[in-house]
C-alpha cells in the first residue's frame, strides 16, 4: 500500500492528491527530515486546486503506476499548495528563473536532501512531447546524476543558493527614486506597452495585471498622457469580452488570446477584488453615461456572484477551477441550439447576436458568450433588461451542470483584498450591504484566524494553517483601513484604524528586514532555506508594496512619523530594484504615488456621525492617494495629529483637505473641494 500522506492536509489542493499512487508528504520538518535521513533528493511538486495544466500532470503521470515507482524509488515526493505556502512557492520559483525557465505551474523542482535546488522544470508529460522530455526519462535522468555527478550537482546547488540569498539591487539610483518624478515616468515608459486596440498590455497571453494598471490610473491623474483613458478601455474591452462571465458574474484569471476573447477559465479572489476596485475607480471617473452603465452592471454582477458563489462561512472561498468533467471550459461555454431550446427561436436570436453565439462556435466549436463587438449587433428593440432575464433563464440551466470544483480554503490575504474592494465600491455606489458583508469577511478571520497562537495565513474546515506571512498583515492593514475611510461614525472609524495599527506593529515585530522593508516568511518560521525578501509584485501587489501603501495613509490620517519612516525605509530598501523594473514594482511605484500626492480628507460633524455631503465630491476625484476619515467635533488629538482642533463650521458637516501638516481652508460647499485640493498640492 501507498505510504501517501495527503489524506490529513487541509489544502483542497493537496486533498486532490491523497489518492495519488506517489508516496507524498506535506511539506515540513517531517518530510525533510525524511530526505535527509535516506539520502534522497526531494521531488517538489507545486501547485494550487484551479491549475489546468497541474490537472493535465496529474492524470498524466502522479495518477500513474509506473511513474508512482519510479518517484516512491528515487525521491521523497512533496506537494506543496502555492497559495498555502506562498514562501515555498517564491522560493523555488526564484530558482527556476535563476536557471533560465520562465516558470509557470506545476513547478517541478529538484532538491538536495537538505532542500537546496539544483534543477526543474515545470509541466513535463509523461512520455516525450511537444519539445519536452518525459517525466519518467527525467526522474531517471535526475537521480543518476544526483548519485554519480556530484561535483554538477554541487556546482548547481551552490549557484542556486547564491542566487536566493543575493538581496535586491541596491542603491545605486536611490536619490532619483524617492523623487515621484519616476511615477510619471514609468506610467510613460508602461504606456509604451499597451495595445492601443484591445487594450491592456500588447501580445498574448493577456492578463488583466491589476498593480500595472494601478499605476496608469495614479500616474495618468498626475500628467496630460490619456493614461487613464487606456485603463478604461483594457477594462470596457475585458468587461466585455470573454474573459468575463456574462452569466455568471466574475472574471478569469486570463485570456489566451489577445481579445480578451478565450479565458483560461478558473476564476481567482483576488482577480476579481482588484476588478471591483478599479471598476469603482472607472464609475467615478468615466465621464460617458454607456460607459458608466457597463462598469455598474459589471460591479453589481460580479459581487452577486461573490455572494453566491465564493462565500465560505462570512469569509470567501479562494477560487473556482477551470475544469468540470475534466475539460476546460466545459461549464462555461454553449452551443447555439442549447440556447435556441431554452429561449425560444426569436429571443435566442437576438440573444445569440449579442452574444457572439452561432452554430460555427468562437471556441473549438462551442461558443464562449461576449460582447466584444460592442452593442451595434444589438437588433431593434431590445434593452439591457431584456438581456438580463434571458441571462437569468441561462444561469439557471448552466447552474443544472456538473460545476467546477471550488477551492474552499479562506486565505487572510485574499480576504483583505476583497474587504477593500468591497468597502470602497459600498460607499460609491451606496450598498451599505455590501460593506456589511466586508466587516462580518473581517470578524471572521478575527474569530477563527487570529488569537492567541498569532494569525493564520489559511482556514479551512475548522484548522488553521500559521503562521500568518507579510502578506496578510499588510493586506488585513489596508482592509481595516478602508473600512475606517468607509465608517459610518467616528467612533467606528478610530476602531479600525486602531485594528491597522495593531497589524502595522505586528508586521513591524515579525517581518522587518534589517535593511527595510519586509521578508514574505515571519521570522519564526523554521522550514525554509531562505526568508523571501522582494519588492515584485505577482498578480496582486508586492507585500512591501501594500504595506507601504497602509503605512502611509496611517502616518496622512494620524501625523505619527513612524508609519512614514517605516514606508520611506522600504522605498529605500528597494530603490535599484525599483529602478531597473518599474513592470514588477508597480505596487511600490502606486504607494511611491500615495506618499508624493496623500491628502486626508477630513469630515468633521457635531455627532461623528457620516453625513452625505461630500461623499460624491471626493469618490468623483477617483483618486487612490486621497485618505477620507470621519472626526467627532471636539475629539482629543495630540497636537501633531492632524486632526487636531477641527471643528464643524457652525455645526455643519465640515471638510478639511489637509497635507503634511498644512490644511486648506475649511469647506462646507462640496463643489469647492477640487480647487481647494489642486491648490493645497500646488504649495509643494
Amino acid at each position: 500500500m501507498t505510504d501517501n500522506r495527503l489524506a490529513g492536509a487541509t489544502s483542497p489542493y493537496l486533498l486532490q492528491h491523497k489518492d495519488n499512487p506517489v508516496a507524498w508528504r506535506q511539506w515540513g520538518p517531517e518530510a525533510l527530515a525524511e530526505a535527509r535521513e535516506a539520502g534522497k533528493p526531494i521531488l517538489l511538486s507545486v501547485g494550487y486546486a484551479a491549475c489546468h495544466w497541474c490537472h493535465v500532470m496529474a492524470h498524466e503521470s502522479f495518477e500513474d503506476d509506473e511513474v508512482a515507482a519510479v518517484m516512491n524509488e528515487l525521491f521523497v515526493s512533496i506537494k506543496v499548495d502555492r497559495e498555502e505556502r506562498p514562501d515555498i512557492d517564491q522560493i523555488y520559483m526564484s530558482a527556476l528563473h535563476a536557471l533560465g525557465e520562465q516558470g509557470g505551474w506545476p513547478l517541478t523542482m529538484f532538491l538536495t536532501s537538505d532542500a537546496e535546488p539544483f534543477w526543474g522544470g515545470t509541466y513535463f508529460p509523461k512520455t516525450a512531447r511537444w519539445g519536452r522530455p518525459g517525466f519518467i526519462d527525467v526522474l531517471h535522468a535526475v537521480a543518476t546524476a544526483y548519485r554519480s555527478d556530484r561535483e554538477r550537482i554541487e556546482q548547481n546547488r551552490a549557484g542556486l543558493m547564491a542566487r536566493l540569498r543575493q538581496m535586491p539591487r541596491d542603491i545605486g539610483a536611490r536619490n532619483a527614486i524617492v523623487s515621484g518624478a519616476i511615477v510619471a515616468a514609468a506610467g510613460s515608459r508602461l504606456g509604451s506597452l499597451l495595445d492601443p486596440v484591445h487594450g491592456g498590455l500588447r501580445g498574448a497571453p493577456k492578463f488583466p495585471q491589476a498593480p500595472v494598471m494601478e499605476l496608469l490610473w495614479r500616474a495618468g491623474l498626475r500628467s496630460d498622457l490619456g493614461l487613464r483613458d487606456e485603463v478604461l478601455k483594457a477594462l470596457r474591452e475585458m468587461s466585455n469580452g470573454g474573459i468575463y462571465d456574462h452569466l455568471g458574474g466574475g472574471l478569469s484569471r486570463y485570456s489566451v488570446d489577445e481579445r480578451w476573447l478565450v479565458p483560461h477559465f478558473e476564476k481567482m479572489l483576488y482577480d476579481n477584488a482588484q476588478y471591483l476596485r478599479h471598476l469603482s475607480l472607472a464609475i467615478a471617473a468615466a465621464t460617458d453615461a454607456e460607459t458608466v452603465d457597463l462598469f455598474r452592471r459589471r460591479l453589481d454582477e460580479t459581487v452577486a456572484w461573490l455572494l453566491r458563489d465564493m462565500r465560505n462561512g462570512d469569509a470567501f472561498a479562494s477560487s473556482l477551477d477551470a475544469d468540470s468533467e475534466g475539460v476546460e471550459g466545459k461549464y462555461y461555454v454553449w452551443q447555439a441550439d442549447e440556447v435556441v431550446d431554452i429561449l425560444g427561436p426569436d429571443d435566442a436570436t437576438l440573444f445569440n447576436r449579442t452574444y457572439d453565439i452561432s452554430n460555427g462556435g468562437n471556441f473549438e466549436g462551442a461558443n464562449i458568450p461576449n460582447r466584444l463587438a460592442g452593442d451595434d449587433d444589438i437588433i431593434g428593440d431590445v434593452s439591457e433588461e431584456d438581456l438580463k432575464v434571458w441571462r437569468d433563464r441561462l444561469l439557471a440551466v448552466r447552474s443544472e451542470r456538473v460545476p467546477p470544483e471550488r477551492d474552499d480554503k479562506v486565505l487572510a490575504d485574499w480576504n483583505g483584498h476583497m474587504i477593500s474592494a468591497l468597502a470602497e465600491a459600498a460607499l460609491l455606489v451606496s450598498r451599505e450591504s455590501w460593506r456589511d458583508v466586508a466587516v462580518d469577511a473581517w470578524h471572521f478571520i478575527e474569530r477563527e484566524m487570529d488569537g492567541s497562537q498569532g494569525l493564520a495565513h489559511a482556514w479551512r474546515d475548522a484548522r488553521a494553517t500559521r503562521p500568518a506571512f507579510a502578506t496578510d498583515h499588510a493586506a488585513l492593514m489596508r482592509a481595516a483601513l478602508s473600512l475606517a475611510e468607509t465608517a459610518k461614525d467616528s467612533e467606528e472609524a478610530e476602531a479600525w484604524v486602531s485594528r491597522a495599527m495593531d497589524h502595522a506593529e505586528r508586521l513591524e515585530a515579525g517581518y522587518a528586514h534589517e535593511n527595510g522593508g519586509y521578508c514574505l516568511t515571519s521570522s519564526a518560521a523554521s522550514d525554509v532555506i531562505v526568508r523571501p525578501y522582494s519588492p515584485l509584485d505577482e498578480a496582486v501587489p508586492n507585500a512591501n508594496a501594500v504595506a507601504a501603501e497602509a503605512l502611509l495613509r496611517l502616518w496622512t490620517i494620524s501625523g505619527r512619523p513612524i508609519f512614514r519612516s517605516r514606508a520611506e525605509a522600504t522605498f529605500n530598501a528597494f530603490a535599484g530594484e525599483i529602478a531597473e523594473n518599474v513592470f514588477g514594482t508597480a505596487g511600490l511605484l502606486s504607494a511611491l504615488d500615495t506618499r508624493d500626492n496623500a491628502v486626508l480628507a477630513l469630515i468633521v460633524t457635531a455627532d461623528g456621525q457620516r453625513p452625505t455631503t461630500f461623499d460624491a465630491a471626493l469618490s468623483g476625484l477617483a483618486d487612490p492617494a486621497l485618505v477620507t476619515f470621519l472626526a467627532r467635533d471636539g475629539a482629543d488629538y495630540p497636537a501633531e495629529d492632524p486632526r487636531h482642533g477641527k471643528i464643524a463650521q457652525a455645526g455643519r458637516p465640515t471638510l478639511y483637505l489637509c497635507r503634511e501638516g498644512a490644511c486648506a481652508a475649511p469647506l462646507t460647499d462640496p463643489s469647492a473641494i477640487a480647487e481647494a485640493l489642486a491648490g493645497l498640492r500646488s504649495r509643494d
